[in-house]
């Protein structure tokens, strides 16, 4: 792993590449997310400060922990600029994602545990299906089989609330 001196305050794209793991795409694209920030020299070359190392490795952690990145770039806005998030910020912020994290490891025991039934029947849409309708809520509605429509998240776009 390449070392950076630690008199260097900033980083080029490519020293914090090299340093975090993460491709220039990659942090370039964290930058487009608001997840980290660069300035640009007289050159227009990005500098990237000492603690976008540490912002790096906590998007990477939690990403793969399944974290979505609107989430983590609220979580890291939340952290004071120009500092290096330490141990109790992680703890903090992971904190607050651990009920979320639970849900999901719920629904995906559930999901592994019925998959087979699910995936045998084609339809997604069995009377008692715990995958796709949960206590027959669309038996109430309609009858045959029909796949099930995705789920819309809030109100649509365009209407308002009143």
């Amino acid at each position: 792993m390449p070392q950076i001196p630690q008199t260097l305050n900033e980083l080029s794209v490519g020293q914090l590449s090299a340093r975090s793991g993460a491709a220039v795409s990659a942090l370039h694209f964290y930058e487009s997310k608001g997840l980290i920030s660069s300035r640009r020299t007289s050159g227009n070359q990005r500098r990237y400060s000492r603690d976008a190392l540490r912002r790096v490795a906590f998007v990477r952690a939690a990403q793969r922990v399944g974290i979505p990145l609107a989430t983590i770039r609220d979580a890291l806005a939340s952290l004071p600029e120009e500092r290096t998030p330490n141990r109790e910020d992680w703890a903090r912020l992971s904190e607050a994602w651990r009920q979320e994290l639970d849900e999901r490891i719920k629904q995906l025991h559930r999901l592994r545990d019925h998959l087979t039934d699910c995936i045998g029947c084609g339809c997604l849409s069995l009377e008692n299906c715990v995958l796709s309708n949960p206590d027959d809520i669309s038996g109430e509605r309609i009858t045959g089989s029909r796949l099930m429509p995705e789920r819309k998240q809030g109100p649509a776009a365009g209407e308002g609330n009143g």
